[in-house]
């Protein structure tokens, strides 16, 4: 029982361990791409273009001022 509680101690200090790590100055230039981004802003401007045309309307999203009916 021993044997198995000192296996098990020394795999959670070793993952422990080994999941700490730092990043260097030159590997967070990675952190700005837009890879990295969490949403995909193409997918995101479709889905809006797709509201808008249904909707017959624009709002505050950086189009076109007014509504649907041509009030700009």
């Amino acid at each position: 029982m021993r044997r198995i509680y000192s296996f098990c101690s020394a795999v959670i200090i070793t993952a422990a361990l080994s999941s700490c790590t730092s990043v260097k100055e030159y590997q967070k230039n990675k952190i700005n791409d837009s890879e990295m981004a969490l949403t995909n802003r193409k997918a995101e401007k479709t889905e809006l273009s797709f509201q808008s045309y249904r909707e017959g309307s624009s709002g505050a999203n950086g189009g076109k001022s007014g509504g649907g009916c041509g009030c700009n």
